[in-house]
């Protein structure tokens, strides 16, 4: 059993990876902005607080076993976030930080490639500067995760491919994954780390 502190427990992705950690027996400390969000449940404790409240985040996070990260990067400021984690003395930390990073093909982001067709998706911008920011904490041993193209609620499979720094497509050229797959991709990475100081990708 892993005691895990959960940012962002109540968002689209972070909901999945409570729901995947607590299945397999974690104890889960999720932290939420509206309490009405997160109500109880077995090996979970709900704390409310907001990733501005640097303070109040160290508190919350002290004495966990690993903090992971799942957040909207146009609404929190990274640097907070690693503050709150070393204050806490948390050694271990995962932060999901997006698809518009990863590489494509010609070797651009596909950041850069949504762009050019007009597509700017307000997370994706912050979430790779986030993960800028994340690579340079030495002193922490992090670990990036990113999704795929697309991301969307769908059945837990269990079957999906990783992969590094650039974008998985299939045979057809889409790139997706459910959030209750890639789920699984992240706590498996919790439960055994394989991509310590690196980021890493889960696709169909």
């Amino acid at each position: 059993m892993t005691s895990i502190a959960l940012i962002g427990a109540t968002g689209n992705i972070g909901g999945r990876i409570l729901d995947e950690a607590l299945s397999r027996g974690h104890r889960v400390t999720g932290t939420t902005r509206d309490a009405a969000k997160l109500p109880p449940r077995a090996n979970l404790t709900p704390r409310v607080v907001n990733t501005t409240d640097v303070d109040g985040l160290t508190t919350v996070l002290r004495g966990h076993d690993v903090v992971v990260a799942s957040i909207k990067w146009n609404e929190a400021d990274v640097q907070q976030v690693l503050a709150a984690i070393r204050r806490a003395g948390v050694k271990r930390a995962l932060f999901v930080i997006g698809a518009g990073s990863l590489l494509r093909g010609d070797g651009r982001t596909h950041f850069e490639h949504m762009a050019e067709k007009g597509i700017q998706p307000p997370t994706s911008k912050p979430a790779a500067l986030a993960y800028e920011a994340i690579r340079t904490a030495d002193d922490l041993d992090w670990t990036a995760i990113s999704p795929p193209a697309s991301i969307q609620p769908g059945q837990r499979t269990g079957t999906f491919r990783l992969g590094l720094d650039h974008l998985l497509e299939d045979i057809k050229g889409v790139s997706q994954i459910s959030r209750e797959d890639f789920a699984i991709a992240v706590v498996d990475e919790i439960e055994t780390p394989k991509h310590v100081k690196r980021r890493f990708t889960a696709a169909y």
